[in-house]
């Protein structure tokens, strides 16, 4: 039974990608990643907000103390005094590379156009076999026009695209106006897969202290209806390949992303819940899955259910909408009773 897929341009041998989160910090366990069986491993993102805070505390001790002291000028600090969380992340990505013999995924996580080109060179030249582009931002400006946003991550794309050679990915939200249409705008820059969707971690207050504090709620199965709709829909109509992520748990779930047309799943709240071991679990039902149902490759199940082969592409659209809510009907159970919540009587 053949579970291997393509994604990047790279044979994997299997769908299971482990995808950015704090468990790939530490080299101990993407080994075990890829003992358990994972196709490939994202590590954890580099935030934008970091290099940028780097470029200003390098800036400073460049420059610290030369206006009163002429021999200053030619002052240089100590690497420890600016050599931090970027050196630390190439090298990281080195010694990844240097572990394990599965490919090795970059995350960067930025919000503006620029400063991310010498970085992903940087990334490159440490050995990394792909790039994953986190393109995260909350505009508040409410005079900032739609086309400046998405015109922003363009820009970004390109630019990363035409510094390096290695494979581009693109990681999206789900808050765009068109998103095939965006999808598109980014496949013709030749971007080399679309990661659907990024999840927005929505703060929280706390009504004593009057806080606002951040609120990280670990996926669930059900979150994975959002990108498997989309992926469902771009199956078949970008040249780039498509990675889901978000609510991949089980063996089922995997199932359901490649029929709509995934080239993989990517899995992190299932790993910080269960552990990394969690892998096989998934891997071995995967495989009985497959044998039960008369499958013989993973390639041979993918896109079989995406709207192009569907037999009522409209499933995918409003229509499936309507047809939810005219045909919903109430649970036995009383709507006063608190039974009714899954709460006791």
């Amino acid at each position: 039974m053949d579970i291997s897929t393509t994604y990047l341009h790279k044979t994997l041998r299997s769908p299971l990608v482990v995808s950015a989160n704090p468990l790939t910090e530490h080299i101990d366990n993407i080994k075990r990643m890829e003992d358990a069986g994972a196709g490939a491993v994202v590590l954890y993102s580099l935030f934008e907000e970091q290099l940028r805070q780097e470029q200003y505390n390098l800036h400073y001790h460049l420059t610290h103390g030369t206006e009163s002291y002429a021999e200053a000028l030619t002052y240089f600090p100590e690497p420890i005094h600016y050599h931090t969380t970027s050196d630390a992340y190439l090298e990281h990505i080195h010694k990844a590379k240097e572990a394990v013999s599965i490919p090795i995924i970059a995350s960067l996580n930025g919000s503006t156009a620029g400063g991310w080109t010498k970085f992903a060179q940087n990334i490159e030249q440490a050995g990394a076999d792909g790039l994953e582009l986190n393109l995260y931002s909350v505009p508040t400006d409410p005079s900032l026009r739609p086309e400046e946003i998405e015109g922003g991550y363009l820009v970004t794309a390109r630019i990363v695209k035409d510094a390096v050679k290695i494979p581009v990915a693109i990681k999206l939200s789900p808050f765009f106006t068109n998103v095939g249409y965006f999808a598109h705008q980014l496949d013709q820059l030749n971007v080399d897969a679309l990661v659907l969707f990024n999840r927005f971690y929505q703060p929280d207050i706390d009504i004593e202290t009057r806080d606002v504090y951040p609120n990280l709620i670990l996926s669930t199965s059900h979150d994975l209806r959002l990108p498997l709709r989309w992926i469902a829909i771009l199956h078949g109509r970008l040249k780039g390949d498509l990675a889901a992520t978000s609510g991949i748990h089980t063996a089922e779930d995997v199932v359901k992303m490649i029929m709509v047309g995934a080239n993989v799943t990517m899995m992190a709240s299932a790993l910080l819940r269960h552990g990394i071991d969690h892998l096989q679990l998934v891997e071995k039902n995967l495989r009985q899955w497959m044998e039960e149902h008369e499958y013989e490759s993973v390639s041979q199940m993918r896109g079989s259910l995406s709207q192009q082969h569907s037999e009522d592409p409209s499933s995918f659209e409003r229509a499936q909408y309507m047809r939810a809510l005219t045909t919903f009907k109430m649970p036995t159970q009383s709507y006063s009773g608190e039974a009714f919540w899954g709460l006791p009587e």
